[in-house]
């Protein structure tokens, strides 16, 4: 029990079957690495690193997830959000030292990974539904216009170096001139093989396809003589594992950034995670996910990688050429780890454009103008909030985007909470028990009763709002109640503020000749009273376990509840 708790992938795999699961496992495994290959190389490009990086960040994270893991079909692999994260995070602190950038990368993905072990100490994977979808899908579309707009100079041949969406589309009008033309057909050509791949050859990963032609045509037609920028030579071998250092006064702003992308790879990788285990009929643990992931990225630190997270391209990959089981990953990692040994020489003739080309299909991937649209059509604050995400990222940044999309989801969650819902509820015909009248307008109220839902716990930060909504309720019913039944079952937990606020309101209710009386969580409300050292005897009668109870009670005795 206590090995299942530590390593749920290693107990997965102690009951592993080879007669019936190794063959798919090998072919699914080789489809990954086939997959991870190329984006790997073109993620390492992305976080302004040397693209044997992004092999070194595909191998031991496979093998940490597969062990510690509870998803069987996860492929934890580089991610271009995080990957544009790691690139605003390090890049004004390493001074355009390209050692210093990487050792600061490697010490930023080994804190990542340690605060995602931290948080799964506190059982903090309920963070993963914390950032809305709304705000998900607004960082992710400003993630993907970021890499679009970095990635143009690779296809036109010159660099671009300003910072933010205005900035970058000027720099690139006024360079157009510049453009490279034997640069420009490479790119086009990759896209034409990227979009002709995708629907002739379905099977073949596209981006695979992409880097073998352009390594050929350059080697085949000499582009570099024309100066068609390609990969710098690919060292070979295994990375060295070591532990990763950075100048101490750097330490705090890369722990800080770490935070923003510790919580952005585990959104999103539990959302890959969740998606497949509810197609494939398992569940998954998040705050085992929290440790998985954690031990992923400190290994793909001490192995010199970057940051990683859940994959759902390679996942896709590992699920539809058949793999059943952890060995996917194993066999992927395996292959991988045989290219950096044996064949990295090929790599040095890969075009720059065609990398370029592959990062901007990805970004394509990340950009959802469908939920944008979906969105706008059901609420137009959930739409603006998305959109202000997005601002945040294309002008201030990815890890400031993560900051704003976070206050954003903050006051989100407090709005909601102080100021919830409240509801009026009565009968509506052909339909069984009470319902909102706001929602139901030919809804009819009950003679002598006002039936009040605050939908939310009756806290410190809400008593007040609970009050003005009761009198302002009162106030504008058509016609003055006897009782005053407030539907205590949203609310579920009731501070001593609440306890204030409910004997403030029975005060004012008495003075007008109004009974208050709660409906359901009776023994919790009790309970609470007791606990404070309240006196519960003249209370408990107008305490009742359901509306209905109370209801019947009002229709018995108007004027005595409980009796």
């Amino acid at each position: 029990m206590r090995l299942a708790s530590l390593a749920p992938g290693l107990v997965a795999l102690r009951g592993y079957r080879p007669s019936q699961d190794l063959f798919r496992d090998l072919l699914a495994g080789l489809s990954v690495a086939a997959v991870a290959l190329p984006v790997s190389i073109a993620y390492a490009e992305l976080a302004g690193l040397d693209p044997v990086t992004g092999l070194y960040a595909s191998i031991l994270p496979l093998l940490a997830y597969a062990l510690f893991g509870t998803s069987r079909q996860l492929m934890v692999n580089p991610d271009a959000a995080t990957c544009a994260m790691i690139a605003a995070a390090v890049t004004p602190l390493a001074g355009g030292d390209p050692g210093l950038y990487a050792a600061m990368v490697m010490v930023l993905t080994l804190f990542t990974g340690l605060f995602c072990i931290l948080a799964s100490l506190f059982r903090l994977g309920v963070l993963a539904d914390f950032l809305s979808r709304p705000i998900l899908i607004g960082f992710l579309n400003g993630i993907a216009l970021s890499i679009v707009l970095g990635q143009v100079g690779k296809l036109l041949g010159f660099s671009v170096d300003s910072g933010g969406i205005i900035p970058r589309l000027l720099e690139i009008l006024q360079k157009l001139p510049q453009t490279h033309a034997p640069t420009l057909l490479v790119g086009l050509f990759s896209f034409a093989v990227l979009l002709l791949s995708q629907r002739l050859l379905p099977r073949i990963p596209a981006a695979l396809l992409v880097l073998v032609l352009g390594a050929i045509a350059v080697w085949l037609l000499d582009l570099t003589s024309l100066n068609v920028a390609v990969l710098a030579p690919v060292q070979a071998g295994l990375p060295p594992l070591k532990l990763p250092s950075a100048p101490l006064n750097a330490l705090p702003s890369l722990a800080g950034s770490s935070a923003g992308v510790a919580l952005v790879l585990f959104t999103s990788g539990t959302i890959t995670c969740r998606s497949f285990a509810s197609r494939g009929g398992y569940r998954i643990d998040v705050d085992r996910e929290l440790v998985a992931y954690g031990i992923a990225n400190v290994a793909s630190a001490l192995s010199g990688g970057f940051a990683v997270t859940g994959a759902d391209s390679r996942t896709a990959m590992a699920v539809t050429s058949g793999g059943r089981s952890q060995v996917t990953g194993l066999v992927a990692a395996a292959a991988l780890a045989s290219i950096l040994l044996w064949f990295t020489g090929p790599m040095q003739f890969v075009p720059l454009a065609a990398l370029g080309a592959v990062l901007m299909l990805a970004a394509y991937s990340l950009f959802d103008l469908a939920s944008l649209k979906r969105l706008w059509t059901l609420d137009r604050k959930e739409f603006a909030l998305s959109l202000i995400t997005s601002l945040g990222v294309v002008t201030l940044g990815a890890i400031n985007g993560i900051l704003i999309a976070v206050a954003l989801a903050v006051i989100r969650f407090v709005k909601h909470t102080a100021r919830p819902r409240v509801e009026l509820l009565g009968r509506v015909k052909g339909l069984q028990g009470f319902h909102s009248l706001q929602t139901h307008p030919d809804g009819k109220a009950l003679p002598g009763l006002l039936l009040f839902r605050f939908n939310a716990p009756l806290v410190f930060f809400n008593a007040d709002h609970f009050l003005e909504q009761s009198r302002r309720a009162i106030a504008e019913a058509d016609s003055k109640p006897q009782w005053f039944v407030v539907d205590a079952i949203p609310m579920d937990r009731i501070d001593i503020s609440g306890v204030n606020a409910l004997q403030q309101l029975n005060h004012v209710l008495a003075s007008e000749g109004i009974r208050l009386v709660l409906a359901g969580r009776r023994t919790e409300v009790l309970n609470g009273l007791k606990a404070m050292g309240m006196n519960s005897d003249s209370i408990e009668p107008w305490l009742f376990p359901t509306l209905h109870q109370a209801i019947r009670a009002f229709r018995m005795h108007p004027g005595q509840p409980g009796m």
